[in-house]
């Protein structure tokens, strides 16, 4: 079957945190959206007509996880990753942030510093400061246009934190993490006694020729430090159905988190959540296929539009995902001076570069999971702005 990615479809009115929240947001509601990172595309068929199928059953009582849920999830793992699990390693969670704060009063304590690499997502670092952990920031650095980690940095900052919160694919840089670089992080934190938090929700959409590599898979180290966090969300574009899961290799760890979980009934999904899992992993492997090549297409066609046309912004390619990390730095404007030129003058709602962190500054995120011709409009936008600021 052949999908359409062109198909442009009209979210206002659904309330769309990408789409209706602009307003509330920025004051206004003449932008172009390319922000919250979720995909304008459909949600594919076999996820809607496996929920509509279920919701011809009028009654929506109590659910647990079907056994499609977990034979999906593994066969999934398996298939797309090279990772072989079993049931007992999965725990349902209802999202990854809320997984991650989760994580965090169950390993660390109050007061105990947390490692992040910088510019990352940015909850990573709010979330831990609301939960009383010191956050420490070790940036990473920009290299041929790709992020990459200062390991003799990693080991120093590394020390006295109880836990590294790990961006595997990296976002919002799009960096897909070498086996040899993730063996690196899991020696180094074992030595120094550091648990690892893994956020793996851009998994699914490494672009050929990259391969991701589950942190818990590189080494016997890793798996025994480690917690992986997964959902079908991003790649089959239905966060809102809060279908996230654990996967924790270690059965000490394993034991402890979800006996934290079910003492808040944290761990109880819904069954919505269940089936469009269990539909995504089941039927989704052409779907996501075609709708890589297009997001591919999308990086291509950007990374083509900016070299040509707009003078000062450059991009880091990314290895992984449909979010772009535009360079504005030679545009030589502050993180002030640039917002306006992308909300005032180029009329786009993007995230700021600077939310992701210092080291973010003097950059902005671009979501490109969109109809092309929603993308080329854009980018159309962005160069008026810039010749006329020349």
């Amino acid at each position: 079957m052949q999908y359409n990615f062109d198909e442009v479809i009209e979210r206002r009115g659904t309330d769309s945190v990408k789409w209706d929240a602009v307003k509330d947001r920025w004051g206004r509601d003449d932008l172009l959206p390319m922000w919250v990172a979720d995909m304008d595309f459909r949600t594919p068929p076999f996820v809607m007509d496996a929920l509509r199928k279920r919701l011809e059953h009028e009654v929506l009582g109590y659910t647990f996880a079907c056994g499609e849920w977990y034979d999906s999830i593994c066969n999934w793992l398996r298939r797309r990753h090279g990772w072989e699990i079993t049931r007992e390693m999965l725990t349902f969670v209802p999202g990854i942030v809320r997984g991650q704060a989760f994580a965090l009063q169950c390993f660390t304590e109050p007061g105990d510093k947390v490692m992040v690499m910088t510019p990352v997502y940015h909850p990573f670092f709010l979330v831990t400061e609301r939960l009383g952990r010191e956050v420490v920031y070790s940036p990473l650095d920009l290299q041929d246009g790709q992020y990459q980690i200062d390991f003799d940095r990693f080991s120093r900052d590394i020390q006295g934190c109880r836990a590294l919160i790990l961006c595997n694919p990296h976002n919002p840089g799009g960096r897909v993490w070498q086996m040899e670089e993730l063996q690196r992080i899991a020696a180094i934190c074992k030595e120094n006694h550091v648990f690892v938090i893994s956020d793996e929700i851009h998994a699914d959409l490494t672009l050929p020729p990259y391969k991701h590599h589950p942190f818990a898979t590189v080494s016997e180290d890793a798996a025994r430090i480690s917690l992986t966090f997964m959902a079908p969300s991003k790649a089959f574009n239905m966060p809102g159905l809060g279908s996230s899961y654990a996967v924790i290799v270690d059965k000490e760890i394993r034991d402890c988190f979800q006996k934290f979980m079910e003492s808040g009934e944290f761990s109880e999904g819904h069954l919505l959540a269940y089936i469009g899992t269990a539909a995504a992993y089941t039927h989704g492997d052409e779907w996501l296929d075609q709708m890589l090549a297009y997001i591919k297409g999308n990086i291509d066609f950007t990374e083509s539009y900016l070299r040509e046309h707009i003078p000062g912004v450059g991009m880091i390619r990314p290895q992984a995902s449909y979010l772009v990390f535009l360079d504005c730095r030679a545009l030589g404007l502050s993180q002030e001076e640039l917002n306006r030129l992308f909300v005032d003058k180029a009329h786009l709602a993007l995230n700021d570069g600077a939310m992701f962190g210092k080291p973010g500054e003097g950059f902005m995120r671009l979501n490109v999971g969109c109809p092309r011709s929603v993308l080329e409009q854009a980018l159309k936008q962005l160069e008026a702005a810039v010749q006329r600021r020349l």
